[in-house]
Order: C-alpha cells, then sequence, then structure tokens
C-alpha cells in the first residue's frame, strides 16, 4: 500500500516561520519588559530603603545631640523602644532597633519579629547593609551611626505583595496581549503569504499551460511590483515561445510543401525523361527509317523528295528540343546571363512574329499584330525567346482556321512605375482548369497524349517564366477555355532600382 507524501507547501513553511518570529519577539519583548519593572521595583525600593535609611540616622543623631550626657549603648538600651515607635510612624513601615551586638531593644510592632536575622546583623555590623526575602515580605537592615561610629542596626519591614501583584499583571497582559498580538499576526500573515502564493500558483500554471502549448493572450497577474513583472516577463516569454513555434510550424510546413514539390519534381523529371527520350527517338526513328529507305531505293526522286522534307522536319524537331532544354539547364545550374538593356519593343516583337509565319501558314494559322510604340528594359535575345515560346504555344495548341493575337500597351503598377505589358492571345484548344496553376513548372506537360501530338516538352513556359524574372518581370495565364488562352508578360520600361524589384505575383497584377 503506497503512502501519499503530504506536501509542505510554500505558505505554510513562511506561516510557520513569520509564527516563530512573532513568538520570539513577543517573548523577547516582554521579558526585557518585565526584567525592566523588576529592576525598576528593585532600584525604587532601594532608594526608598536609604532615604528611610538616611532619615533614621538622622533622628538618632539629634536625640543623642539633646541627650549629650547619654552614651550611644546607653541611648540605644533606653530610648530604644520610643525611637523604634517614632521612625516606624515617620517612614511608614514596621521598624525593629537592635544594639551593635544584636540585641534587641525596640520595635513598631506590637511584637517582637521572628525572624533568623544573624548573618544579616553581622553584615550591618561591619557597615554594610543587608536584605532577607521571605514570600511577599522584605526585610532590610542597615547600619546606625554616629560620629561616623556603628552603634546598632535599624531593619525596617516592608510588604512586596504589591510590587509582585503589579508584576503578576504586567507579566498576565503580555501574555495574553502577546497571544492576541501572535494570533493576529500569523492570521494576517497567513492571509497574505496565501494571497502572494496564490498568484505564484497561477503564475506557475500559466508557465505549465505554455509548456503543453497552451499560450497567454494577456499577463496573468497585473500588479505595479515584482511578481506584476514576473508575470509580464512570462506573458513576452509566452508571446516570443509562440511567435517563435509558429514561424517553425511554418517553416516545417514549408519543408513538408518542399519535399512534397521535390518528391513532384521528381516525378516530373521521370516524366520528362520519358518524354524526351520518346520525343528524341521519335524522330531519329524516323530519319533512320529514311536512311533505310534511300539506300534501298537510291534511284527513286519522289522517295528523295519526301526523305529530304521529312528528315529536314525531324532534324528541326531535334533542334529545338535540344535548344529548349539546353536553355533551362543553364539558367538553374549557372545562372543564364542576362545584358540588359533600354530596347525598343515593336522591332523585336514584329521579328518574332515574322520568325514564326511561316510555320502559322502551314498550320492554317493567322498571326495578327496590333502594337504600340515604347521601350523596354530586357535583354533582346531573352525577350525573343519569351515572345517566340508563347506564339509557338499558340500556333502548336490552336485550331486550323484559327489566329493568334500579339498586342503591347503601357500599364501602371500598384506602385506607380510605368510597364510594358505584351499580350499573347489565341483561339486554341485552351488548358484544362486544374493544370493552369502548373503549366510554368519545367517538366510539366498536361497530358502526355496532348505533348506527344503536338511536339511538346514542359520546357518552354518554364523557360519563359525563368527569363521574365531575371529580367525583374513577370508571365502570368489571365484566361485559358475553349475559345483560347492568353498570357501577359510584364516588364519594367526603365531601368529598375531595387526597391521596385516586382516578384511574379506582385506582377500579375498588371493588366
Amino acid at each position: 500500500m503506497s503512502s501519499r507524501r503530504v506536501r509542505f507547501g510554500l505558505k505554510w513553511k513562511v506561516a510557520l516561520l513569520l509564527a516563530l518570529l512573532l513568538i520570539a519577539v513577543v517573548v523577547v519583548l516582554s521579558t526585557l519588559v518585565l526584567a525592566g519593572i523588576r529592576e525598576d521595583q528593585r532600584v525604587r525600593l532601594e532608594q526608598s530603603f536609604a532615604h528611610e535609611e538616611e532619615a533614621a540616622n538622622l533622628r538618632v543623631h539629634q536625640e543623642l545631640l539633646t541627650n549629650p550626657h547619654m552614651q550611644p549603648d546607653e541611648f540605644m538600651e533606653n530610648v530604644g523602644q520610643r525611637l523604634a515607635v517614632d521612625l516606624g510612624t515617620e517612614s511608614g513601615m514596621p521598624v525593629t532597633l537592635y544594639m551593635l551586638d544584636g540585641t534587641f531593644v525596640g520595635t513598631s510592632l506590637p511584637f517582637q519579629p521572628k525572624m533568623d536575622v544573624e548573618d544579616a546583623l553581622a553584615y550591618t555590623a561591619q557597615g554594610r547593609s543587608a536584605y532577607i526575602t521571605e514570600g511577599d515580605q522584605l526585610i532590610y537592615l542597615a547600619p546606625i551611626r554616629y560620629m561616623d561610629k556603628l552603634i546598632g542596626t535599624i531593619q525596617f519591614h516592608a510588604s512586596l505583595a504589591e510590587q509582585h501583584a503589579f508584576y503578576d499583571r504586567i507579566q498576565n497582559l503580555f501574555i495574553v496581549t502577546g497571544l492576541s498580538v501572535l494570533a493576529a499576526g500569523f492570521l494576517i500573515g497567513f492571509l497574505y503569504v496565501w494571497r502572494q502564493v496564490h498568484i505564484i500558483s497561477r503564475l506557475n500554471q500559466a508557465a505549465q499551460r505554455i509548456g503543453e502549448g497552451v499560450y497567454l493572450s494577456e499577463p496573468t497577474v497585473k500588479r505595479k511590483d515584482e511578481l506584476g513583472e514576473l508575470a509580464q516577463g512570462i506573458y513576452e516569454m509566452s508571446e516570443n515561445i509562440s511567435s517563435s513555434v509558429s514561424q517553425l510550424t511554418e517553416e516545417k510546413q514549408k519543408l513538408l510543401d518542399a519535399i512534397d514539390r521535390l518528391q513532384e519534381l521528381e516525378q516530373q523529371q521521370k516524366q520528362f525523361i520519358g518524354n524526351i527520350s520518346h520525343e528524341l527517338k521519335t524522330p531519329l526513328t524516323s530519319i533512320l527509317a529514311y536512311a533505310d529507305l534511300l539506300e534501298m531505293y537510291r534511284d527513286d526522286p519522289f522517295l528523295l523528295e519526301e526523305a529530304r522534307g521529312q528528315i529536314s522536319k525531324e532534324a528541326q524537331r531535334l533542334f529545338q528540343l535540344v535548344e529548349k532544354a539546353l536553355q533551362l539547364s543553364s539558367m538553374d545550374i549557372y545562372e543564364f546571363e542576362t545584358h540588359a538593356e533600354q530596347v525598343e519593343l515593336p522591332p523585336i516583337l514584329q521579328e518574332a512574329a515574322a520568325r514564326l509565319e511561316a510555320k502559322a501558314e502551314q498550320s492554317h494559322i493567322t498571326i495578327q499584330s496590333f502594337l504600340t510604340d515604347g521601350r523596354v528594359w530586357a535583354d533582346p535575345e531573352n525577350l525573343m525567346h519569351m515572345v517566340l515560346n508563347l506564339l509557338d504555344n499558340g500556333i502548336k495548341y490552336n485550331n486550323p482556321g484559327g489566329s493568334v493575337t500579339l498586342s503591347n500597351e503601357v500599364k501602371h503598377d500598384e506602385h506607380g512605375h510605368d510597364r510594358m505589358v505584351i499580350k499573347v492571345s489565341d483561339t486554341g484548344i485552351g488548358i484544362p482548369e486544374d493544370a493552369r496553376e502548373r503549366i510554368f513548372d519545367p517538366f510539366y506537360t498536361v497530358s502526355s497524349d496532348r505533348s506527344r501530338v503536338h511536339g511538346g516538352t514542359g520546357l518552354g513556359l518554364s523557360l519563359v517564366r525563368n527569363l521574365a524574372e531575371k529580367q525583374q518581370g513577370s508571365v502570368k495565364l489571365v484566361e485559358s477555355g475553349p475559345g483560347g488562352s492568353t498570357f501577359l508578360i510584364s516588364l519594367p520600361m526603365n531601368r529598375p532600382q531595387s526597391s521596385e524589384v516586382i516578384s511574379a505575383e506582385e506582377g500579375s497584377d498588371l493588366g
């Protein structure tokens, strides 16, 4: 059977300490006061006896001067009884007189005191005073002198009952008052300590909640003292931990997203390798096949012409495929260099449309241009690559008899800067909605069948995006559907400052 350990908390420890301190203070204070009272009583009593002793010696001196014919011993023997009565009346205390040898000569009491005073009389015979205490009675014996000679002893009887009663009253008062003060002080101290410990418990609970991941919305305690400062410190610590945990959670999520993204890219790379392997194999197979036919039928002019055309077509396809792969690889690995400058835009757009005019006619597609004058800050070669890729996609994924429209206009961004927006629209088959957010990812193709039919590798739009961002611009798909797609390229018109760098997300607000 396990026994539960009793917790001796801080409030009980402090309360016990407070009680011990109060007890010590009351005991020491009462002891000192009572000792002072007793000392005061003794001093006052000694002063009173000394005064009476002096008065008695003066009276004896006067009596002897008025009876010069009498010797001191004869005087004490004859006048002792009367003198004792007179001295007792004057002092207000019982008085007894003795000869120098200790012989009793008189008393103001109605009877002779029955007390053993021989030792005390021996002291007085040597000129010293003596005390004898029995219960509430005090006997004070002092020598009597005449002309500096000892002639006898006077004995005063005093009652200490009143002094003892006063002392007892004060002592009882200290006991009652001390107990009351102790009880009240202990209660007040315990309540105060309990309140402080309660606050500390709240702070401890707050710290435990922080450890469990429940963070504070405000300080647990609001006070203008050290506990208040501690509460504020715990609250600020909670905020810092909450912020750090949030940041760590965000970073963790980013890492998880990055891992998912890397896994996705790995899958896309595998898909790309499969696609590009197939794309490389298909034209090569066609070229090898026509090479074999030419070897077999060298004298067939029709076959020769057909083989020349097909080999040229497949070689051109291989060249475009390798060129795009090398460009994207250069940008990702070697930080593809750009040489931006301020160039006139219409000539570049016109040249791009002219380069693809023949391909558009072969596909029965019309290229329309609506151009306005303006300059952009860009690398002319990179700008040409971007426009050619978008126009080429507009031709490849269009419908026979369709069109591709190329235009440009100046617009203002949210920072008030002028930017040139190049628009490429087509009347093609469009892009599925679930693929629109990923078409700019490298190696991504909408579908393997679609890319195989149209010769897509998933590199063209990724190349456009990377080239645009390197020139502090952006590209985005603004609309797509059965009626066609529209892409926008946004580029700065002047040399951008460091504060004017616009990301692809910011550039997507243009147009």
